[in-house]
Parts: structure tokens; C-alpha cells; sequence
């Protein structure tokens, strides 16, 4: 959300510094995430004064040039060279000093400095209003009026508003009460009373309609679905002028990034942003019948929105019609043909309370996040409904003239209570950790607008106000206090206490910790991405689960796959330059079937991702520089996951990872298309693992302590010739078929291709270690084993052994 300190300030009974300010902001719990200055005019029109044009004579050798002196209410007038046509003796004029950097409307920046023109010197610049960045016109210098004062700041004669600071407050979902400057405005208040001890209120403003042209509305209005709009109040006013809206309404708008329209729309926009109260005018001419009906509309109803376009409403959208089309979706957008337009001449003002569920799945389904379906769909004060009607129909009666044609209509069958809430004080001090006074206390809930019913000096009864709808218990109102007090008050006890949990685990049950642990010791890091992603990553792919009121158009899916989400952290940090990437995230997927009966299912599975991209070692002087590759991902799950029995199976597509003989993940490089999705030009490789199956196994895990070998182990080299066809894992699995004793381990270190073996041929050389615990292994023994595995190998996989 977005707060103009300039505007706030307008309901403080003090003025903070804008970095005071911001301070109190995020000590209630209003976390301002961002401040920036913001000036109508770039610069600030800093170095530019006001000049008084002393004489004024031709360039020598120049037609167009003029040598003027410019007194700026100093002791030596300036010496200024002016090329423009209107420049004349006795002028108030606008004068840039040497230093002053110029903000032109078009084009670059640039700083006045000492120059020469045509031989001579020139010891500042007169302007015009393009060259200050305060209009687009370059007819001649800007004029001033005569009365201007010499040397005063330019800004100051120019009336330019002052700089404001804006700042971008991170609101949580329960602080409907906050969106808006009063809302805001009672929060600081609230703090300055308790902390600094004044008697603060925001200062709400006060309105004042005049006497009605008639007794009776000349429009009807019928609310026919009263579950979904418990409150709907609205006037008429006739013989208005739409016309531009006044500066200072402009610069309040402008200043929060919202687009001045007319002075109607601008006016319903400030109310909005001033009270958190949504308003919506109606051109009175295009409600046919005098009539305005509040209901819901039957399926596929065609209706045109105020941007052209055509919307097809569900039964469950709240409208607002007229006798027999309708005109707005309530709540969240108005209609094109029932708008406030030029010709406007009377209007029909709404302010209303729509239920939010309403709103928010009307604003959801039609993809229409506008800022008074925001409101809405968090809720809104329902007693704020008048006030925000009044104050916009003076406004409008200020600003666009006309006159009130009948007393407000405020249809309010079922008014809104609040729960009277028990306060046990002692227990206020318990749960909150602080000592408070009964002052502190009826202080900070008073200037909250919490009703105090004190029955004794311990139990109070307290009703919140109706703009604070998250409020239901005591725990509720202890944090109210605690959040305008300041977390940072709660005194430290010196000591604190805790019971160790008790567990039936076992240790290191917590095996997803234990991976974190050992991957960021390699150097990966962990990522959390989005589960709801965008479902253009998946064209063309069966049984993706789609969401049904997606945020946005790039968050419509639930992920049947990690990578894509792991590729959007990749993407985010190459394209900050940090381009050798470890990263690895535990999550989920999610996978829709149905059956021969057609039922629909979910499957909801459990993954780990490793994504690898870059070099694994940096250039150095001592040795080169090394990618990342599938065996490293590969040598990462041996190490992360030794003992179990993982195996490999390798292909063009990738590394088949084995676990219990059932593939659980691949590992593989990127393809080009996967990458060019996300903008990715580098090499990435990646390997998603399922991390049920594994934990399982890990689980089971048995580990088991030996002695240090007390004999060595031997060594044995073999080579042989094989078909392509012949997986290396075929090999592994007849050598440990084989069931060789002393065999410990068996290591493929070469693999050779060549015409000369066949083209459907290759050779692999193989490594064997040999261990006895009991004694020294002879050559004797050695060559038996051997033996053993060649004819295993010849037999079973028909290969050629290699001599020496």
C-alpha cells in the first residue's frame, strides 16, 4: 500500500520528520518497506532564482544572439549570453546560476557551467519552461510576473507543490483498518498519545451537505440479495461540470501513482485512499427507470466493462442494474455505458458494503484486481459507509458545482455488532510479558476507538470498533496493545525456560535436515519456490491440476514438476551475474488422474531437486576451470546417500538414478528449449528425486563399523570388449552375481571406441580390489577370483577379454 507523508500529515495533530515517521510505521506493525522523495519537478528547480533583465544588446557578428546583464540581488549583476527571440530589458526572468543542474522535459540532464559564446563570457542561463522541466514550451525565455521578487527561489514563484515522501508499506491481510491515510492516521496517533503523550486524534474531516432540493431521491433503490450486501446508501446530485480536477487534487493522487481522470472520478479516488471507503458514481441518465436494483444475474449474462471489454457473470456475481441491464459488478468494476463521461450533467453516488467473500471471487474469477475490490475482499468498515457518501457529495458539490437533489438514501436493515470482549488486566500483563499501567492500557485502546466498560480495577469490558473485524478475544486486544506500545518495550526476563520435548524418534530421525546439512557443506544452496506456477511451462502435458481462482495469469497451476520453479531462481540470479550455481530445494509435486470411471484423483508427491549450473571449480593459475556435469550431481547423491543400494544406468537422455532396482530420478542436462523458456543461455543440469522412497531407505539405513584393514588390499586391472547395447550396470550386476568373497569394490576408469573393435563395440577397463581381514592375499587366490568374474562376464554378457 501506498502512503503520501504530505497527505497523512494533514490528519496529525503533529508533524513528524518523514524518517521519524517511518519509524513509528514499522514500530505498529505498519512495516514500511520503502521510502523515496518524490518533487513534482526533477531537481527541484535547485539554483534556479529569480533575474531581472538590466540591459540587453546584440552579439557582435551574431543576428539572433543577445548580451544581456542580470541582476539576481546580488552586488555585481550576471553577464549572461540569451538566444532567445523574446528576451528584453526590464523582464523578470527565469535565471539558472553556475552549478544548477537542469531537468529539461525531454533529453538528458545537464549542469550550467562558466562558458564562452561567440568570445564571450556567460555566467548562467535564462530558461524556458521545457529546459526546467516545468512545460513543453520553447517559444522564448519564461516570463515572470512583474511583482516577482529578485533573487527569491524560483520554485516559490512558480507555486510548484512541495517535494513529498512516499512510502510503500507492507500491509499483512488482517489490517483492513490500514488502507487507508485515516486509517493509518489513527494508528500514529494512537502511539504518539501513548509514547509522547499527546492528546491525538486523527483529524477526521468534518462534512456539511446543504439543504436538499426535495424531500424524495429521484431514484428508487431495491436491494434483492441481502446476504451479500448488508449495507447500500447513495445520493443524487444534478447540474455539474466534469471538467479537469483542481492542482492540489491531482498532486494527492498523483503523488500514490493514481492517474487523475475528472473531477468527479478523481474525487470517488481520494475518498477511496482517504478513508478506505470504495465509491462508485453512475451518469443518472443512463439509469433507466429511476430504478437501481442490487442482485445477482443468471449464468453467461453478457455485460461490457468500463475498458470495452465483454465479461460473461456466473449467478454468483453481485450487480448492480438498473431496470433491465446491468451497470456495475459490484465491488470490483464499473460498467461502460453507465460511467461518468463528459456530457455527465447529474449523478447517482454509491457507497456501500459488499460481502467480501463475494467480492473476492468476483475480483478472481474475471481477473479485475482493482483497489476497491481489494478493499472488499479484506472488508471494509461498515460504519464508514455514510461518512465516505458525505464527504465525497461536498467534495463534488466544492469542486464540480451542482446541487443536492434529495437527503441521502441509507438502506441498513441489520446494523453490525461487535463482540464485548472480557478484559482480565492481570491477564493482559501475563500473556504480554509487560507490566502496563491501567493508563497505558485505556489509552492506547481509547485512541484505537475501543469502547471501555471498566467494572473494576481488573476486569474491564472492551468493544472494538467495526473497522477492526479481526478482533474476537482477549489475545486479539493484547496484541493491539503490545503492537502500539513496541514489541522492542517487552522487557528481556534475564532467563529463559524450557522443557525438553519428549520423542519416540530416533536420532537423526529429521532426515531432511541432515541432507540440507551435508548438500550446503558441497556448496549448494537451499531455495523455497512457489508451488503455484505458470502452466505455459507445461503445454502440451496430461494432467496438470489448474487452479480455480488464480492470483494472476502466471500463477494458475500447481507444479507437476520442480525444475521449471528452480529455473526461475536460476534465471533470477544469472541475471545478476551470479552464474555458477548450486542449488537444491525440497517440495512437492502435483499430478491429476482419473480412472476408467472417470473420477478424478490427486496425487500429491514429495521431491528433492538439485540444479547445477556454471563451474564447479573457478580458473585459477594452479589449474582450469571445471563445469558442472551429470557425474557431479552424480559423486553428490554417492556421497549424500552411501550405503544404500543406488545404482546407475546411463543413456542418452541422462543418468538413470536406481534405488532398490525402480528409477527415482534422472539426471540430465537441460534441453535448449527448456532453457530458452526462462532466458537461460548457460548449460544447466539437474536431477529430481523422489524423496519419499529415499527417506524410506534412509530410514532403514544400517550403519555399521569396521577396524582400520590390518592386511592390503590388491589391486587387479581388466579390460574387455562389449556392445554399446550392454548397460555398464548389466556389468555390475553379474560381477556382484558372481558372488566373489574377497571382491570389495569395482571401479570403471576407461571406456574406448574405435572401427577397429567394431563400430557396435567398446572397451571398458575395469578396476577390482581385493580384501581378506584374515591374512595377506597370494597371487594364487587372486588369479581364482579373477578367473571366477571373467567367465561370469564371457558367459553371461559375451565379452571378449583383453590380454595384456
Amino acid at each position: 500500500m501506498t502512503i503520501s507523508y504530505a497527505w497523512l500529515c494533514d490528519y496529525l495533530p503533529v508533524k513528524p520528520t518523514p524518517e521519524t515517521l517511518s519509524t513509528i510505521l514499522t514500530s505498529i506493525g505498519l512495516e514500511v518497506e520503502h521510502m523515496e522523495l518524490r518533487d513534482p519537478v526533477k531537481g527541484g528547480l535547485a539554483g534556479l532564482v529569480v533575474g531581472e533583465v538590466l540591459t540587453c544588446e546584440p552579439v557582435p557578428d551574431s543576428d539572433k544572439l543577445k548580451l544581456t546583464t542580470v541582476s539576481i540581488g546580488q552586488e555585481t549583476p550576471l553577464q549572461i549570453v540569451c538566444g532567445a527571440p523574446n528576451v528584453a530589458a526590464g523582464q523578470k526572468v527565469i535565471v539558472a546560476t553556475i552549478g544548477a543542474t537542469l531537468y529539461p522535459t525531454q533529453g538528458e540532464p545537464f549542469t550550467i557551467k562558466k562558458s564562452k559564446i561567440r568570445g564571450v563570457e556567460s555566467q548562467g542561463m535564462l530558461c524556458a519552461d521545457d529546459e526546467i522541466g516545468t512545460g513543453l514550451s520553447h517559444d522564448g525565455i519564461r516570463v515572470l510576473p512583474a511583482s516577482s521578487q529578485v533573487g527569491t527561489p524560483v520554485r516559490d514563484v512558480l507555486d510548484i507543490p512541495p517535494a513529498d515522501y512516499i512510502y510503500e508499506i507492507g500491509l499483512t491481510p488482517n489490517r483492513m483498518d490500514a488502507m487507508s491515510h485515516l486509517g493509518v492516521a489513527r494508528d500514529v496517533c494512537a502511539y504518539l498519545a501513548h509514547h509522547d503523550g499527546i492528546d491525538a486524534h486523527a483529524n477526521w474531516p468534518e462534512t456539511s451537505l446543504p439543504a436538499p432540493k426535495q424531500n424524495t431521491s429521484p431514484i428508487n433503490i431495491k436491494v434483492l440479495d441481502a446476504s451479500r450486501c448488508g449495507r447500500y446508501a447513495g445520493l443524487c446530485i444534478e447540474g455539474i461540470q466534469i471538467a479537469e480536477s483542481p492542482v492540489w487534487l491531482k498532486n494527492r493522487l498523483e503523488a500514490i501513482g493514481v492517474r487523475p481522470i475528472n473531477n468527479v472520478v478523481d474525487i470517488t479516488n481520494f475518498v477511496l485512499h482517504e478513508c478506505g471507503q470504495p465509491l462508485h458514481a453512475f451518469d443518472m441518465a443512463a439509469i433507466q427507470g429511476k430504478e437501481i436494483h442490487v442482485k445477482t444475474l443468471p449464468n453467461q449474462t453478457p455485460f461490457v466493462c468500463l475498458d470495452g471489454k465483454t465479461i460473461e457473470l456466473s449467478d454468483a456475481d453481485l450487480m448492480i442494474t438498473h431496470a433491465t441491464e446491468p451497470m456495475c459488478l459490484a465491488g470490483v468494476y464499473g460498467g461502460l455505458h453507465s460511467g461518468i463521461t463528459e456530457t455527465t450533467q447529474a449523478l447517482f453516488l454509491e457507497s456501500a458494503w459488499f460481502m467480501n467473500e463475494t467480492i473476492r471471487k468476483s475480483s478472481v474469477k474475471h481477473g479485475l484486481r482493482t483497489e476497491a475490490a481489494q478493499r472488499f475482499e479484506k472488508g471494509i468498515d461498515v460504519n464508514k459507509v455514510p461518512y465516505a457518501l458525505q464527504r465525497a457529495a461536498q467534495l463534488i458539490l466544492d469542486i464540480a458545482g451542482g446541487q443536492l437533489m434529495a437527503e441521502p438514501i441509507d438502506w441498513y436493515p441489520q446494523p453490525k455488532t461487535m463482540p464485548r470482549i472480557e478484559l482480565l488486566l492481570s491477564k493482559v500483563r501475563r500473556l504480554s510479558g509487560k507490566d502496563y499501567s491501567n493508563e497505558n492500557i485505556r489509552t492506547i485502546l481509547s485512541k484505537l476507538e475501543f469502547t471501555i466498560e471498566e467494572n473494576s480495577n481488573d476486569v474491564w469490558w472492551v468493544t472494538p470498533p467495526t473497522s477492526k473485524q479481526d478482533i474476537e478475544g482477549l489475545a486479539d486486544v493484547v496484541e493491539e496493545i503490545m503492537r502500539i506500545d513496541g514489541l522492542d518495550a517487552i522487557p528481556f526476563p534475564g532467563t529463559i525456560r524450557y522443557s525438553l520435548p519428549e520423542s519416540n524418534k530416533p536420532h537423526g530421525a529429521n532426515w531432511k535436515q541432515h541432507v540440507a546439512s551435508q548438500l550446503m557443506g558441497k556448496g549448494f544452496f537451499e531455495i523455497f519456490t512457489n508451488s503455484i506456477t505458470n502452466a505455459a511451462y507445461y503445454q502440451g502435458q496430461e494432467g496438470l491440476v489448474q487452479m480455480m481462482n488464480s492470483l494472476s495469469a502466471n500463477l494458475d497451476t500447481l507444479r507437476p514438476s520442480m525444475i521449471e520453479t528452480g529455473l526461475e531462481a536460476v534465471a533470477y540470479n544469472l541475471n545478476r551475474k551470479n552464474n555458477n550455481l548450486l542449488f537444491f530445494e525440497f517440495g512437492k509435486t502435483y499430478h491429476r488422474t482419473s480412472n476408467e470411471q472417470n473420477e478424478t484423483s490427486f496425487i500429491e508427491n514429495e521431491k528433492l531437486l538439485l540444479v547445477a549450473t556454471g563451474l564447479r571449480r573457478p580458473q585459477h593459475f594452479s589449474e582450469k576451470a571445471v563445469p558442472v556435469d551429470g557425474l557431479f550431481l552424480k559423486g553428490v547423491l554417492d556421497a549424500l546417500f552411501y550405503g544404500l543400494t543406488m545404482a546407475y544406468s546411463y543413456s542418452e537422455e541422462g543418468i538413470t538414478v536406481l534405488f532398490q532396482n525402480q528409477p527415482i530420478g534422472l539426471i540430465h542436462q537441460l534441453s535448449a528449449a527448456k532453457r530458452k523458456q526462462f532466458d537461460i543461455k548457460q548449460a544447466v543440469w539437474a536431477v529430481e528425486l523422489d524423496w519419499k522412497r529415499l527417506h524410506k531407505g534412509l530410514e532403514r539405513r544400517k550403519v555399521t563399523f569396521t577396524e582400520i584393514p590390518r592386511f592390503p588390499f590388491v589391486s587387479r586391472d581388466l579390460s574387455m570388449i562389449l556392445k554399446k547395447s550392454v548397460p555398464y550396470s548389466e556389468l555390475e550386476r553379474v560381477v556382484k552375481q558372481a558372488k566373489v568373497k574377497r571382491l570389495q569394490s569395482i571401479q570403471l576408469f576407461d571406456v574406448f571406441e574405435s572401427e577397429k573393435i567394431g563400430a557396435d563395440n567398446q572397451s571398458l577397463a575395469v578396476n577390482f580390489q581385493f580384501y581378506d581381514a584374515q591374512k595377506t592375499l597370494t597371487d594364487t587366490e587372486i588369479d581364482a577370483d579373477m578367473n571366477t568374474l571373467m567367465q561370469a562376464l564371457e558367459k553371461q554378457l559375451n565379452a571378449q577379454i583383453r590380454s595384456v
